[in-house]
C-alpha cells in the first residue's frame, strides 16, 4: 500500500500529511464530530471520498453556509423518503436547501394535510434513528434513466443535464453540468438498499448526523417554476446544528409572525388589498394614509433642503419610450401586456427614469445646472407572478420615491459620496441603523447587460469608493446590476435582525446615450450626462411594510396615526379632555379622545392593542388642578402633569421622532 501526500487547510493554516492510499476524508478528521463534509480543490466533497496525491483539503463544518447546505439537503432527501414511503404513489420533483431551510415537490393527487406533515416528521425521526448512509454512486444517462424510469420528473431533470439544468429552479442540486451521480440510503446493518435519488450531493454521512429539524408547511408550486407546467405540492423545512439553534429559530418566527404587516395592517386598521381590486394591489386606511402621509412629508422636506427638483409624471406611456430605454427588451417579463387604442400599443409604467430622461430633454442643458437632481413619488406597476406577491413588500402597483441625477463625470465621484450619506441618514431618521452595502456587477458571460467594458469599469469603481468611504460591511453581488448600470443597495437589518433591501443606487451611462441626451459644457462643446437612479424607500409600499414590522405597529410618536387618546375616569371628564385635545390640534398633534360608554379599564386596552403612544388619563383631581396623567405603552404611568407641560412633552417627542 502506497501513501499519498495532502495538505489540510484551515483558514490560513497549512499542514502538509502523508497518509496511506484508500485514506479519506472522513479519516483525515476523525474525531471532529462538527465536519461533515470536505472541499478539495475548491470541489465540495463527502467525507467517504479518498484522499489523491497532492490534493488539498479543507474541513467543512456543520456550523458554516456550506455545512448548513449540506445539512438541510440531506434532510430534504430523508423527507421525499418518508413521503414514499407513506404516500408510495408519489413522485419526485426536487429537493433543494433554501435559506434557513429546505424544500421537497412531490406529485401527488391531494394536497398535503397538516396532520400528513405531522405523519411525515415522526418517519422522518424514525429514518434518522436508524442512521442510513448516504452513499454516493456515479452512473451514466443511460443507467439513471432506467434506474428512475418510474419518476417521470428526474427523467426530465436528466435531459437538462448542463447549462439548462442551472437555468431551472433548484435542477442544479439535481444533475448539476458534469456526471450524474445517485445517493443510495443504505441500511446502517445489513447495507441494503432503501431508498434512492438523483442527486449531484454532497451529503451528510449518515442520517444519524442531522441534529434537529423540523417541517414547517405545504404549499402548491409549478414544476420548475413555470404556470405552464403542472401544479405540484411543496413541503417545506428547517433543519439547524443543534436543538437550540432550532428552538430558537422557532422563536424568531412566530416573533415575526406577530410583526407581520400583513396581520398588522389589519388589527391597526391601516390598509387592505381588497379582492375586488386584485392582487398586490393595496388601499390605504385613513390612518394609514395618515402614517404614509408623515413619512412622504419629512422625505420631500429633506430632499428640498438638498435641492432636489420634484416634478410628475404619467402613469402610463407609449410602448416605444421603453424600447428607447432599454426596458422593453430586457424587462418586458416584469411589464404588464400593451393596450391598444389609436393604432398605437401603450404601457403602464414600470419605471420611472425614461420619462425624466424626456424632462431632461426637453429643452437644452447647460453645465451650469448640473448637477440637476429630479424627484418623483412614481406610482408604477409591475406584473409580478401570483406566487411572489406578498402584501405590501411584493406589490403590482406601488409609489417609488424615486429620483434621477444628471451631472458630469467630474461631478459623479462627490454626487454619490453626498447621495450615499444622506440616504443612510434618512433611513437612520426612520428608525433604521445596522446597514451593509452590496454592489452589485454584470456577468461579463452574460449577454444582458449593455455597454462598454470600459463604461462599466468606470461606473463600477465610482460606486466602489463611495460606499468604502462609508466605513460599512460591502457584500459583492456578481451580476446582479441592472442591465444599463452597477448598483450599490443599501441592506438594513430589523428590530429582530431581518436584513431588507432598501435603498439603490445605479451608474447608468447607458440610458443618456440612448436618448440622446446632452448639456452644453464649459468650453461650448455637447457632452453626454452621467445618469444616477436613486430610489430611498425603494417604494412607499414594502418601506411601509418594514418600518411597520421593525416597530410591530408601535410606531415613533411622530409616525404614529394617532398620537394620543383621551381616557376619561368617568362621563364627567369627557369634556375637560376634549378642551385638551382641541388646544394639542392646535400644536399639530393628533389627539382623540374616547367618549364612549365602554369601561376606563377597557378604553385603556383598545388604546394599548392601538399602540397608542401616550393614554392621556384625567378625573377629579386632575381636573381642579388643570393636569392630566400620562399612561405609556409600556403600562409606566406619570400623574398630575399640568395641560401645557403635557403638550409640550409630546411635542418634544414628535421632534426627537422617539418611541415612547
Amino acid at each position: 500500500m502506497s501513501d499519498v501526500r495532502v495538505t489540510i487547510q484551515r483558514d490560513s493554516e497549512r499542514e502538509e500529511r502523508v497518509v496511506t492510499t484508500g485514506t479519506t476524508a472522513a479519516d483525515l478528521f476523525q474525531g471532529e464530530r462538527s465536519v461533515v463534509a470536505a472541499r478539495v480543490a475548491g470541489q465540495l466533497k463527502d467525507l467517504a471520498y479518498q484522499l489523491a496525491e497532492g490534493d488539498e483539503v479543507e474541513p467543512v463544518e456543520i456550523t458554516s453556509q456550506d455545512g448548513l447546505d449540506i445539512l438541510r439537503h440531506s434532510t430534504a432527501h430523508v423527507m421525499a423518503q418518508a413521503v414514499q414511503e407513506l404516500f408510495p404513489e408519489a413522485k419526485l420533483g426536487i429537493g433543494p436547501p433554501i435559506k434557513d431551510g429546505f424544500y421537497y415537490d412531490f406529485d401527488v393527487e391531494t394536497p398535503f394535510t397538516p396532520e400528513d406533515l405531522k405523519r411525515i416528521e415522526k418517519k422522518m425521526q424514525e429514518i434518522q434513528k436508524r442512521g442510513q448512509k448516504f452513499a454516493r454512486r456515479p452512473v451514466s444517462d443511460d443507467d439513471a434513466r432506467a434506474e428512475l424510469a418510474g419518476e417521470p420528473y428526474k427523467l426530465e431533470l436528466i435531459g437538462l443535464k448542463g447549462s439548462a439544468a442551472e437555468a431551472a429552479e433548484g435542477a442544479s442540486a439535481e444533475v448539476g453540468a458534469g456526471e450524474l451521480t445517485i445517493y443510495d440510503n443504505l441500511d446502517a446493518k445489513s447495507g441494503e438498499l432503501c431508498w434512492k435519488d438523483l442527486c449531484r450531493g454532497p451529503h451528510l454521512p449518515s442520517t444519524r448526523v442531522i441534529p434537529a429539524f423540523k417541517l414547517m408547511r405545504s404549499a402548491a408550486a409549478y414544476w420548475r417554476g413555470s404556470e405552464k407546467n403542472k401544479q405540484l405540492q411543496r413541503i417545506y423545512g428547517t433543519a439547524w446544528p443543534t436543538k437550540d439553534e432550532l428552538k430558537a429559530y422557532l422563536e424568531f418566527l412566530a416573533e415575526a409572525e406577530k410583526r407581520d404587516h400583513r396581520k398588522l395592517g389589519a388589527e391597526l386598521d391601516l390598509f387592505s388589498i381588497p379582492e375586488e381590486l386584485g392582487s398586490g394591489l393595496a388601499v390605504f386606511h385613513p390612518k394609514g394614509g395618515i402614517i404614509r402621509r408623515e413619512m412622504e412629508n419629512y422625505s420631500r422636506r429633506r430632499h428640498e433642503d438638498a435641492d432636489y427638483e420634484f416634478v410628475n409624471t404619467p402613469h402610463i406611456s407609449k410602448e416605444g419610450l421603453f424600447e428607447t430605454s432599454g426596458h422593453l427588451p430586457n424587462y418586458a417579463e416584469a411589464m404588464f401586456p400593451p393596450l391598444e387604442f389609436d393604432g398605437q400599443n401603450y404601457r403602464l409604467k414600470a419605471m420611472n427614469c425614461p420619462m425624466h430622461n424626456l424632462i431632461f430633454k426637453a429643452r437644452g442643458r447647460s453645465y451650469r445646472e448640473l448637477p440637476l437632481r429630479l424627484f418623483e413619488f412614481g406610482t408604477v406597476y409591475r406584473y409580478e407572478k401570483s406566487g411572489v406577491v406578498h402584501g405590501l413588500t411584493r406589490a403590482r402597483g406601488f409609489t417609488q420615491d424615486d429620483s434621477h441625477i444628471y451631472c458630469t463625470k467630474e461631478q459623479m465621484a462627490d454626487e454619490l459620496d453626498s447621495l450615499l450619506t444622506f440616504v443612510l441618514d434618512l433611513l437612520r431618521d426612520y428608525g433604521l441603523d445596522d446597514f451593509e452595502l452590496e454592489l452589485s456587477t454584470r456577468d461579463p458571460e452574460s449577454d444582458k447587460f449593455i455597454g462598454e467594458d470600459a463604461e462599466w469599469e468606470e461606473a463600477t469603481e465610482a460606486l466602489r469608493q463611495a460606499a468604502e468611504k462609508q466605513g460599512l460591511p460591502l457584500v459583492p453581488d456578481p451580476g446582479g446590476a441592472a442591465y444599463y448600470g452597477p448598483k450599490i443597495s443599501v441592506q438594513a437589518r430589523d428590530a429582530i435582525g431581518r436584513s431588507w433591501q432598501m435603498s439603490t443606487i445605479q451608474v447608468d451611462f447607458q440610458q443618456p446615450k440612448r436618448f440622446g441626451l446632452e448639456y452644453t459644457a464649459a468650453d461650448g462643446s455637447k457632452q453626454q450626462p452621467v445618469m444616477i437612479h436613486r430610489a430611498l424607500f425603494g417604494s412607499i409600499e414594502r418601506f411601509f411594510a418594514v418600518l411597520l414590522e421593525h416597530y410591530a405597529g408601535a410606531f415613533p410618536v411622530w409616525l404614529a396615526p394617532v398620537q394620543a387618546t383621551g381616557i376619561p375616569i368617568g362621563d364627567d371628564h369627557v369634556p375637560y379632555l376634549q378642551e385638551f385635545a382641541a388646544e394639542a390640534k392646535k400644536k399639530g398633534l393628533r389627539v382623540d379622545v374616547d367618549a364612549s360608554s365602554d369601561r376606563m379599564q377597557k378604553k385603556i386596552r383598545n388604546a394599548q392593542r392601538s399602540k397608542v403612544p401616550f393614554m392621556v388619563i384625567a378625573g377629579d383631581e386632575d381636573v381642579a388642578n388643570g393636569a392630566v396623567s400620562f399612561r405609556y405603552r409600556d403600562g409606566s404611568q406619570k400623574n398630575g402633569i399640568p395641560k401645557a407641560q403635557a403638550i409640550a412633552e409630546i411635542l418634544d417627542a414628535v421632534e426627537r421622532r422617539i418611541q415612547v
